[in-house]
């Protein structure tokens, strides 16, 4: 097959979009939104469980993207990525880019106690190695894991695309509660493009799965509480927001998430917590089970926004352009 009949866009005839096994349903969505074909690759296992990878398309002095979320299995789809760029890179590719949707390992992200691995950082030096130029990823656990990188780092927000999901319920009075303080900054911004007043709880970790709410700071009462963070995990900090939130007197509160991770009794958890709204993205896929079983949930896409982005690397024109309405609060 031809560069142009490898694109029905004739000004993306050298890019070419790959996709590993974690994110299908996105990398088709972000496909679409470029009007490219995915490129073909075979990714298989060997009866040992190894991964193996053969590109179908060909790759030389092309600019390449792998659209590949580390969400669990996560090991799994950490080494087939990995994979996906040797293979590129062994195929002269011109350039990799690492899209990663999800970036597993984020909570990694510093020694917490004597004795533990920083393993972001291992992480960002094993695609390093692997060969990628680059990587696309959308909010990280800690911002600070840009810096892990030796290599550009473009750190998109699913903000504009949450937000203008809230926005468009035209909600009157509302309170934006961040979960915890370091989520200040995020909610802040919230707060800024859809109106109403800040207020955050003041939580305890007693575990890795369990979260001692203590206090909320701010006034909730009366009002519709919207709680944005970057992940949903174990559900225990969204439950325990919502309901130190109600106990405050919040008439009614809705919950936004980047990533739906859903782990243990995620389900169950949110379920209790009662939200109004549930809104996440599809950077992790959410299996038709826990689908069917959320109450009140919303799936919207990032596909365009990843394009988009996708799209502005290859013409070499600023990522930060594609943000700028949301951070001014317009």
């Amino acid at each position: 097959m031809s560069a142009l009949e490898a694109s029905s866009n004739p000004d993306l005839a050298q890019l070419r979009v790959f996709g590993g096994q974690s994110v299908p349903d996105l990398t088709e969505r972000i496909c679409q939104t470029l009007g490219l074909r995915k490129a073909d690759a075979m990714v298989d296992q060997f009866p040992d469980g190894e991964c193996t990878i053969k590109l179908e398309d060909d790759v030389r002095g092309k600019d390449c993207f792998v659209v590949q979320s580390t969400c669990p299995p996560v090991n799994d789809h950490l080494m087939e990525l990995l994979v996906f760029i040797d293979s590129l890179r062994r195929a002269s590719a011109d350039r990799i880019t690492a899209v990663i949707p999800y970036f597993g390992y984020a909570r990694q992200d510093r020694k917490s106690e004597g004795r533990t691995p920083i393993t972001a950082k291992l992480v960002a030096n094993l695609l390093t190695t692997a060969g990628v130029h680059r990587v696309l990823t959308m909010d990280l656990h800690a911002d600070q894991i840009q810096g892990f990188f030796d290599i550009p780092l473009d750190h998109l927000t699913a903000a504009p695309v949450l937000g203008s999901f809230f926005k468009d319920l035209n909600m009157d009075n509302i309170a934006l509660l961040s979960p915890d303080v370091g989520n200040i900054k995020t909610a802040n911004r919230y707060a800024t493009q859809l109106g109403g007043e800040l207020a955050v709880i003041d939580k305890r970790r007693q575990s890795g799965d369990s979260i001692t709410a203590a206090r909320l700071i701010g006034d909730v009462k009366g009002k519709s509480v919207l709680i944005f963070d970057d992940m949903i995990t174990t559900g225990g900090t969204a439950a325990s927001a919502a309901k130190l939130a109600m106990d405050y007197g919040a008439a009614e509160v809705c919950m936004g998430a980047t990533h739906p991770v859903l782990v243990n009794a995620a389900v169950n958890k949110l379920n209790a917590a009662e939200f109004s709204h549930l809104a996440v993205t599809d950077t992790i896929p959410v299996p038709q089970e826990k689908q069917d079983r959320l109450k009140n949930l919303k799936i919207l896409s990032v596909a365009g926004l990843m394009g988009e982005a996708i799209k502005r690397i290859h013409e070499d024109k600023s990522i930060s352009a594609l943000f700028s309405e949301w951070n001014s609060g317009r």
